[in-house]
């Protein structure tokens, strides 16, 4: 275990003074200061735009400054580079893990850095090292093991470890926990409890106000690229953080009061009878009307990006029946669902979405020109005009269609991928996940843009981890429990507490609740 650092009045870890940083005409940050304490865990943040990640490069080095200072320990630093943040203790483990999965676990971590003996490198000392590292964090992990037998949560913790195996004062994770489960994350803060005894000061960046509020001990909030306020997070309401961050009242995360659909009155657009794909989706039966937005509700492995994929033609279903306005049909790929107007956002919005080296114009006509063929182009001038329209539709920023999509926030990303579908004019659009990954402003804007969808007719399945969301934005929740959908329930007649017990409820008490 790491030696606990015992309390002191040291001075600051980590200042930041007046940083400003300008890109062309737009400001990411002007006159910024940040300040981080030895052994605490400190939460920046902000809604897409608002600075933090420009703030982060800033920090660790992949990012100059154009005025401000940064001290170390008191001491003025300049960062030409990442290697340079690290040489002064700074170290940073990102979102997507980039380590290399077909080496081992030794490997990753000592990385770029390998002990070496008589000019080659020295694996058993390289072993030991891990083995070190590893323990010092509580992780019980043979250093042999190839990275990629390991799941995401070790990895991230394989990460940690090699960010701390040199002289670390400072770490920064950068939305560490968006891809796992409530088991792993409480493994995850297990760790950074153990940084943060010794001594360790640790930047925490998350959307998930919940792990905010009980891993972090201060709370700084950034806003149009300036500095709103530092608070102790103890002394601070939720509510109030979110009023901070939007600049508006916290109103805007009300439920969406969509109107409700009359029960027997609409015909199903997509019905599917017993629809199963494998062992991840036994059982589905499911009516989605016009206009009507169906949530889907169920822990990690319950099945709800399988019964998405079935729905869209990803997947092939093996058992059961789907129709489609009353005829039954069989969606043998994506491009069958697309000719029947149904449209897929996948949960893995980098791999399966955007393409981030293509700008917003290319990613949001991609879609329309594979629908027409390659002896069917659209013009240029189409093609600019559709960009345009969808860009000032949707407010995605920058409004420049040119730019490289991968420079855009998490939110406008996840709305240029969803005016890529629109484009095509679906009647059915299923979302999986779309707010994932971005901050509370930007998920508060996507979800009254399916507010809206849903008022002009579209139909929505709408999956999502975070049960106030389901039940904020859908009319109905379907609830899935070990591959079956388990029950559809009214939004308006269930709390989140009475839904997480749904989606919960143990497969032994199925019969009586039925009966």
């Amino acid at each position: 275990m790491i030696d606990p650092m015992p309390a002191t009045d040291a001075p600051p870890l980590l200042e930041v003074r007046g940083a400003s940083v300008r890109f062309g005409v737009e400001s990411a940050l002007a006159g910024v200061d940040f300040l981080l304490r030895p052994g605490e865990v400190h939460s920046l943040m902000g809604e897409n735009g608002a600075g933090k990640s420009t703030l982060i490069k800033a920090i660790t080095g992949a990012l100059r400054l154009d005025s401000g200072d940064i001290l170390v320990d008191g001491e003025l630093s300049r960062f030409s580079s990442p290697a340079d943040a690290q040489a002064a203790g700074i170290s940073t483990v990102y979102q997507e893990i980039d380590l290399l999965p077909n080496l081992t676990v030794a490997e990753n971590i000592s990385l770029g850095r390998e002990p070496r003996r008589w000019g080659v490198i020295d694996h058993a000392a390289m072993r030991e090292r891990a083995k070190d590292a590893l323990s010092a964090l509580g992780v019980d992990v043979d250093p042999a093991s190839v990275l990629s037998s390991h799941p995401l949560a070790i990895q991230q913790l394989v990460a940690i470890a090699r960010a701390v195996s040199i002289d670390v004062k400072v770490l920064v994770l950068d939305e560490p926990t968006s891809s796992l489960d409530a088991d792993e994350v409480a493994e995850l803060f297990r760790v950074i409890r153990e940084l943060k005894e010794a001594g360790i000061a640790v930047v925490f960046v998350s959307h998930f106000l919940d792990q905010v509020y009980e891993i972090c001990d201060r709370v700084t909030v950034l806003r149009g690229g300036r500095l709103v306020g530092e608070y102790a997070t103890r002394e601070l309401l939720r509510i109030d953080l979110v009023e901070k961050m939007l600049g508006a009242a916290a109103a805007a995360l009300a439920p969406l009061g969509q109107r409700m659909i009359d029960d027997g009155e609409s015909a199903s657009i997509v019905s599917a009878r017993g629809i199963g794909s494998g062992p991840r989706l036994r059982e589905a039966d499911l009516d989605l009307a016009e206009g009507e937005v169906i949530g889907v509700a169920g822990l990690l492995g319950s099945g709800r990006s399988e019964l998405a994929r079935a729905l869209t033609g990803v997947d092939r279903p093996v058992t059961g029946e789907l129709l489609i306005d009353g005829r039954p049909v069989r969606l043998n790929s994506p491009r069958d669902a697309i000719a029947q107007r149904i449209a897929y956002s996948s949960e893995n919005r980098r791999t399966e979405g955007i393409i981030g080296n293509l700008s917003v114009l290319d990613n949001i006509s991609l879609a329309l020109q594979a629908q027409r063929g390659i002896f069917h182009r659209m013009s240029t001038a189409r093609r600019r005009e559709l960009a345009h329209s969808w860009v000032e539709a949707l407010h995605i920023r920058p409004a420049d269609i040119d730019r490289p999509v991968s420079t855009l926030s998490g939110g406008n990303q996840q709305k240029v991928l969803l005016a890529r579908l629109l484009a095509l004019s679906p009647r059915v659009i299923v979302l999986d996940e779309p707010t994932r990954g971005i901050d509370v402003g930007a998920k508060a804007e996507i979800q009254r843009l399916v507010g809206e969808l849903s008022e002009n007719g579209l139909a929505i399945i709408y999956i999502s981890a975070e049960l106030d969301e389901v039940l904020r934005v859908a009319h109905l929740v379907a609830v899935m429990r070990d591959g079956v959908l388990a029950q559809i329930v009214p939004a308006a007649e269930v709390t989140p507490d009475a839904l997480l017990a749904l989606v919960a409820k143990p497969e032994s008490s199925e019969g009586a609740a039925d009966e």
